[in-house]
């Protein structure tokens, strides 16, 4: 089965359509796929729904499909740098469905693994449980959340091979792992593909079997905040 595509247009052929639920990986703009969202926003989709931590900023990661109007509901749990998305949610154009970080991750998770939903202490007693299932256990309160299970997958890894296992590099693993396990179609795009067999066995973050299609690419790295201290005089 070929899983190695030429470019993220290409690998994203066939798959996309209005109206999709496609979870994200990525943080803020730490290994968020942005290759594959630049794709995302050439086809002209639209309706979207977007699991992820975030929006990335104005111009740049999901912020680029929020100013084309591409976005219909983020399910976030951070709204964050992103002044558009601010905008949008307030002026009632963006639907968002706030979710605790944690609980987002693990929403994802349990799609992956075929779970329905889990009960979580998380946001007990906040907006977060209203209209929310309560339930009881061990004389503690506890909110049902359901898994997500999204129609597209897409993330961004550091190395593949051509059977889809993937590597991630430090924390721009995040949200990617679970992400990736809850979508019927998984694209990961990466910065090298390396030949079958030279990954360490123990060192694969993410099985092949979860990959459908992959892609290399050269990538941006944008610092979200950058930060610097004036060269002190001499």
């Amino acid at each position: 089965m070929k899983k190695v595509y030429a470019n993220a247009t290409e690998a994203l052929d066939g798959i996309l359509r209005d109206g999709m639920l496609i979870a994200a990986g990525g943080f803020g703009l730490c290994g968020i796929p942005e290759l594959l969202l630049q794709a995302i926003k050439e086809s002209g989709v639209k309706d979207l729904t977007f699991a992820s931590n975030n929006a990335g900023v104005d111009d740049f990661g999901i912020g680029i499909l929020l100013q084309t109007r591409q976005v219909k509901k983020m399910i976030s749990s951070y709204v964050g740098e992103n002044a558009e998305f601010m905008r949008q949610y307030l002026s009632g154009e963006l639907e968002l469905e706030f979710t605790p970080q944690g609980t987002l991750a693990e929403r994802m998770r349990a799609g992956g693994a075929g779970i329905p939903g889990f009960y979580t202490k998380t946001g007990v007693g906040t907006v977060i449980a209203e209209g929310m299932e309560h339930k009881e256990f061990n004389g503690e309160t506890y909110i049902l959340e359901e898994g997500i299970f999204a129609d597209l997958a897409i993330v961004k890894a550091w190395k593949a091979d051509d059977t889809g296992n993937l590597v991630f590099r430090k924390t721009a693993r995040n949200f990617n792992v679970p992400a990736a396990t809850c979508g019927k179609i998984c694209v990961a795009e990466v910065e090298e593909i390396v030949p079958r067999g030279s990954l360490d066995p123990d060192c694969i973050h993410l099985p092949g079997i979860y990959v459908h299609r992959v892609i290399q690419g050269q990538h941006e790295k944008r610092i979200e905040q950058r930060t610097t201290r004036k060269k002190e005089e001499a």
